[in-house]
């Protein structure tokens, strides 16, 4: 029984004619992602590591999320997650999702506390 994967991705906006290509494109996307990643992490631009939003630093933010978006493609693509029956896609998309949540909260909570005692002195920075 053969199963035809979909060419497609963002949606159906990029269409392939094979999966070779898909995969090529799917590729490029990912690599375009962490070049970016690479590229911010290696400037630093000012605005980013000045700004912060919930106790973080805007360029945190963007670290985080676009993890999370290869993640969400190296499944949905590489894993083949987009053929599967929506049941299991939701069972294990929304596991993943609210498990990323509680960490991100955790880290926002946890990093809080430690940068408060560094910075009220109760600890010196030694690092």
């Amino acid at each position: 029984m053969a199963h035809d994967h979909k060419l497609e991705i963002f949606r159906g906006l990029v269409k392939f004619k094979s999966n070779e290509r898909k995969i090529w494109g799917v590729f490029t996307f990912l690599s375009i992602v962490t070049i970016i990643e690479v590229a911010l992490g290696i400037v630093k631009p000012e605005f980013l590591t000045e700004n912060r939003f919930l106790a973080m630093r805007l360029l945190n933010w963007i670290f985080i999320i676009l993890t999370l978006v290869k993640a969400y493609y190296i499944t949905w693509d590489f894993m083949h997650m987009r053929d599967e029956v929506m049941a299991l896609r939701r069972s294990v998309v929304w596991t993943a999702i609210f498990l990323i949540c509680y960490l991100v909260l955790i880290l926002l909570i946890e990093g809080d506390y430690i940068y408060e005692v560094y910075k009220s002195n109760y600890i010196k920075f030694s690092f």
